[in-house]
């Protein structure tokens, strides 16, 4: 049976975290895909975003005439349509734990998200910040350590083999370049910056970074 056609309405690269967590696990799925891409900073974009989505926030997939609006989800089901590209771990308490890392990421570390918004092209990097942004950095930190201790095998990420869980915290990884001088203080032993330096050698992430100095190129001259 054929499978649907994809269509995934994103926002700009250089802000908009969300729309890289499934932009990212289906470049890692290896899935063909049509990227709609919505300038966050057109006076519009409200009115652009609800031509795709009522919700009015991206990321949005469609799927055929499926229409799926929240990242994570969006995520769920490609893993379950895509079985083969193994987005979740194999193992029972693996996978355990990379759900729930991965709905604490969806649900949590509101401090850092609001006081470090992703940035992906800059670096501003901070000699301090405020204590509930590094209660969420020291839980970030501590977070990777274990799961990479516990389930990172041989392979450089959270559970040795790229999964859902590093879709989700790729936007951290990008946040913590852009503002954290450096981890140690945070607690990390180097495997913190170790799995950042890992996710931002995938082919994908710099891609995305070419799509984000292309809008910014875009932007500056008025498009978009």
């Amino acid at each position: 049976m054929a499978r649907d056609t994809y269509r995934l309405v994103i926002g700009s690269k250089h802000w908009s975290s969300w729309s890289l967590r499934p932009w990212l696990a289906m470049k890692q799925a290896n899935l063909d895909f049509e990227e709609i891409r919505i300038n966050l900073r057109a006076p519009n974009k409200k009115e652009l975003i609800l031509q795709h989505s009522p919700a009015g926030k991206v990321p949005v997939l469609w799927a055929g005439d499926l229409m799926i609006w929240d990242s994570l989800a969006i995520i769920e089901y490609i893993a379950e349509q895509h079985p083969d590209a193994q987005l979740w771990p194999s193992d029972t308490r693996a996978r355990a734990i990379a759900r729930s890392v991965s709905a604490e990421m969806h649900s949590g570390f509101q401090a850092l998200r609001e006081h470090c918004p992703m940035k992906f092209l800059s670096q501003e990097l901070r000699d301090t910040h405020i204590e509930a942004v590094e209660a969420d950095i020291r839980r970030i930190v501590a977070l990777w350590g274990d799961c990479r201790q516990r389930f990172g095998g041989e392979g450089p990420f959270l559970f040795s083999r790229f999964s859902v869980a590093d879709a989700m915290y790729a936007p951290v990884a990008s946040r913590l370049r852009t503002y954290v001088k450096d981890l140690a203080p945070f607690g990390d032993d180097g495997r913190a910056a170790a799995y950042i330096d890992a996710l931002f050698a995938l082919p994908a992430m710099t891609e995305w970074k070419r799509g984000a100095e292309a809008e910014r190129a875009e932007y500056a001259e008025g498009a978009g």
